[in-house]
């Protein structure tokens, strides 16, 4: 009989992410347990003292952790206990740790609002937090590489943190001032929140002067706003089972390098909501173009059904799209395919096949290979890295 392992997991609960990954662990140890999964107790995190006299007393064989408290952090570290950590304030240094891939995050905001035409962008963070500070960075060369331009919210620095409407004060400040439209990045869901209510107080129209985009998809933080906010999806389900697979190599005494000892989250796709559902395309012609594309992209269409949509020549048409986006229309189409594809392989398990039928391709291995060259992995590999089904 199987030996059960006594495994702490310290994550915030409140939110899609620590959510996802306990969903992720609570998988793993049922399938390859048995596990028992001690979650500290809400009134603990009051008191470093007391969450570290909780850990103590468990005996615990392993820890999997989402901390803020760098000290509490460092001790389990020093304890030499098995251990995955993200620090949220700071890197956890020293520990075998999870990650986020801010540069895929960066690329996919990048490419979202490309694709509908934007060429002015905003990122909007929380300075305090390192993680925060990397997707800006992140997302920034993004946009620097295709030669937009981009604006960084920074708050004026004060002895006290600003209040609430404080920050919103601010913010609003700083909305006012951008041009128009801009395509706003926000460092997380409840930021966006945040700028949503930015936007309510200087009068500002979303998403036609200010398109904004969040990060983690927490769909009841999304939804419950008007207009509802667009988010990016990341696959925290399948790396809190990384995270747990590499916690059980750890026990149990194996080797594990240190490309192996990185846990990554990785972005799967954009939730489009009402918060971005607008072309800042100034060519009327070319937005018609972009939004038939969007609306019929998994029927097949061909470029020819796209010319048609419009009252331009095919010619015409070419070189608008070349000279507003930078790429032709089949190009787009397939682009607009391949997001949809990432979509299905991930929250389905149609095969590879069904999928592509789905979309009207004729050669599997068609739409295969431009998969590959838009996300750098064929769908079988996708699909293994970022879901757990």
């Amino acid at each position: 009989m199987a030996t059960q392992r006594e495994v702490i997991v310290i994550v915030e609960k409140s939110r899609a992410y620590g959510r996802g990954l306990l969903r992720g662990i609570a998988r793993y140890a049922a399938i390859h347990g048995p596990w028992q999964l001690h979650m500290e107790p809400e009134f603990y995190r009051l008191s470093r003292r007391q969450s570290k006299k909780w850990m103590d007393q468990k005996r615990a064989d392993g820890v999997i952790a989402h901390l803020a408290d760098v000290a509490i952090i460092e001790s389990v570290i020093v304890s030499g206990i098995p251990a995955v950590i993200a620090g949220i304030r700071e890197p956890a240094a020293g520990a075998h740790v999870l990650m986020t891939d801010d540069e895929a995050i960066g690329r996919m905001a990048m490419d979202y609002f490309s694709d509908r035409g934007f060429r002015q962008f905003a990122y909007c963070g929380l300075d305090e937090m390192y993680w925060s500070r990397q997707r800006g960075k992140a997302f920034s060369r993004k946009v620097q590489e295709a030669g937009g331009e981009i604006r960084v919210y920074e708050p004026p620095k004060r002895r006290r943190p600003h209040s609430h409407e404080e920050d919103i004060s601010l913010l609003a400040d700083w909305l006012l001032s951008l041009p128009k439209p801009t395509a706003l990045l926000a460092c997380n869901d409840d930021r966006s929140r945040q700028v949503l209510a930015a936007c309510r107080a200087a009068e500002l129209q979303v998403p036609d002067e200010i398109a904004i985009l969040g990060i983690d998809n927490d769909e009841l933080v999304c939804e419950i706003e008007y207009p509802q906010l667009s988010s990016i999806t990341l696959n925290v389900e399948a790396a809190g089972y990384a995270a747990a697979t590499l916690l059980d190599r750890l026990i149990t005494g194996r080797k594990v390098s240190r490309a192996e000892g990185r846990v990554v989250v990785s972005p799967l796709y954009v939730a489009g909501r009402q918060s971005t559902d607008v072309l800042a395309a100034k060519d009327r012609d070319v937005t018609v173009a972009l939004r038939f594309i969007r609306e019929h992209a998994r029927e097949g269409i061909q470029v020819g059904d796209v010319v048609e949509a419009t009252a331009l020549s095919r010619r015409a048409l070419q070189q608008r799209f070349r000279r507003v986006l930078g790429r032709p229309i089949h190009d787009e189409i397939k682009r607009a395919q391949i997001d949809h594809m990432a979509r299905l392989l991930v929250t389905t398990n149609l095969p590879i096949a069904e999928i592509a039928r789905l979309l009207q391709s004729t050669e599997v291995k068609n739409i295969a290979r431009y998969f590959r060259r838009r996300t750098g992995l064929t769908p079988s590999q996708y699909r293994r890295r970022h879901s757990i089904r």
